[in-house]
C-alpha cells in the first residue's frame, strides 16, 4: 500500500498591510501544485508566538494556505510578551490598522500560484474579536471563525479611540459565513455575551454556527496553558475542519 507524501514547508515572509506598510507575517503551506485553499490566523493578544505559529502550521498539514500576520510589528522588534506589552499599554491593535493588514493578508494568499483563491480567518481571544470584525468590514472574505472573542460586544466605556466601534455593530454587514467556538465557562465573552452575539446574528438573518463547551474557559485550544481542554479542544477542531472544508475547499 502507497502512503500519500505529506510535507509542508514553513517561514518567515513580508506582506503589504495597512496604509502600505511592509509588516512581517509566519507562513506555512503545503508542499505541492494546490491549488489550495486559504487562511489568515490571527494570534491572541499575546502576540504572534510559537503557539499561533504551531496553529499556522496546523492549518499547512490539513492541506491549507496559511498566513499569521504579525500585527504587533511596528510595536518591535522585540519577544512575542515584550512587544504585545507595548502594544496593551498603548490601548491594543487600532481596529483600522488591523483591518488594513488582514486586507493585505488576504491579498497576499490569493496572489498564489498555488491558492485556489477562496480565504478564510481565524482568530482566537482578541483575534476571536478582530476575526468578528474582519468579517463585518471586508466583503471578500469567503469565511470566518470567531475562537472566544471578548468584548466582540463592548459597552460605552470600553470604546476608545484605537477601538471606537464595538464589533457587533458590524454585524448586518457580514458577508460571509461564521462559526464561533466558546467556553461555557469563559468570562470574556461570558455566556450571556455569546447569547447576544447569537441574538444579532439571528436578527439580521447571517449564515452563522455556533459549537459551546461545558467544562471548558477561556483558551481552551492552548496547549501550554494550564485551561487546555483536550477532549473539548479536539471535538472544536472537528468543528472548525469542517466549517472551513464546507466554504473554502
Amino acid at each position: 500500500m502507497n502512503t500519500p507524501y505529506q510535507g509542508l514547508m514553513a517561514e518567515t515572509v513580508t506582506h503589504t498591510g495597512a496604509n502600505g506598510d511592509l509588516i512581517s507575517a509566519y507562513f506555512a503551506r503545503p508542499l505541492g501544485a494546490g491549488p489550495y485553499p486559504n487562511v489568515i490566523v490571527v494570534h491572541h493578544m499575546p502576540g504572534w508566538d510559537d503557539a499561533t505559529k504551531e496553529i499556522t502550521r496546523r492549518f499547512a498539514y490539513y492541506g491549507y494556505n496559511a498566513v499569521c500576520p504579525n500585527l504587533h510589528h511596528r510595536e518591535g522588534p522585540g519577544e512575542p510578551d515584550d512587544v504585545a506589552a507595548v502594544s496593551r499599554a498603548a490601548g491594543g491593535v487600532p481596529d483600522d490598522r488591523f483591518v488594513g493588514d488582514a486586507a493585505g493578508a488576504m491579498e497576499f494568499l490569493r496572489s498564489l500560484p498555488y491558492s485556489n483563491g477562496k480565504v478564510g480567518i481565524i482568530g482566537f481571544c482578541s483575534g476571536g474579536r478582530q476575526s468578528y470584525l474582519a468579517a463585518g468590514r471586508i466583503p471578500e472574505l469567503d469565511a470566518a471563525v470567531d475562537c472566544w472573542g471578548g468584548r466582540v460586544i463592548a459597552t460605552p466605556d470600553q470604546l476608545t479611540a484605537r477601538q471606537p466601534v464595538a464589533p457587533i455593530d458590524y454585524t448586518s454587514d457580514i458577508n460571509c459565513p461564521l462559526l464561533g467556538i466558546f467556553g461555557n465557562d469563559d468570562q470574556s465573552p461570558t455566556p450571556e455575551d455569546v447569547n447576544r452575539t447569537e441574538e444579532e446574528l439571528k436578527r439580521h438573518g447571517k449564515d452563522y454556527e455556533f459549537h459551546r463547551y461545558d467544562g471548558a474557559g477561556h483558551g481552551f485550544f492552548e496547549v501550554d496553558r494550564p485551561g487546555y481542554r483536550p477532549v473539548q479542544a479536539t471535538e472544536a477542531w472537528g468543528e472548525v475542519r469542517k466549517f472551513f472544508g464546507r466554504h473554502l475547499a
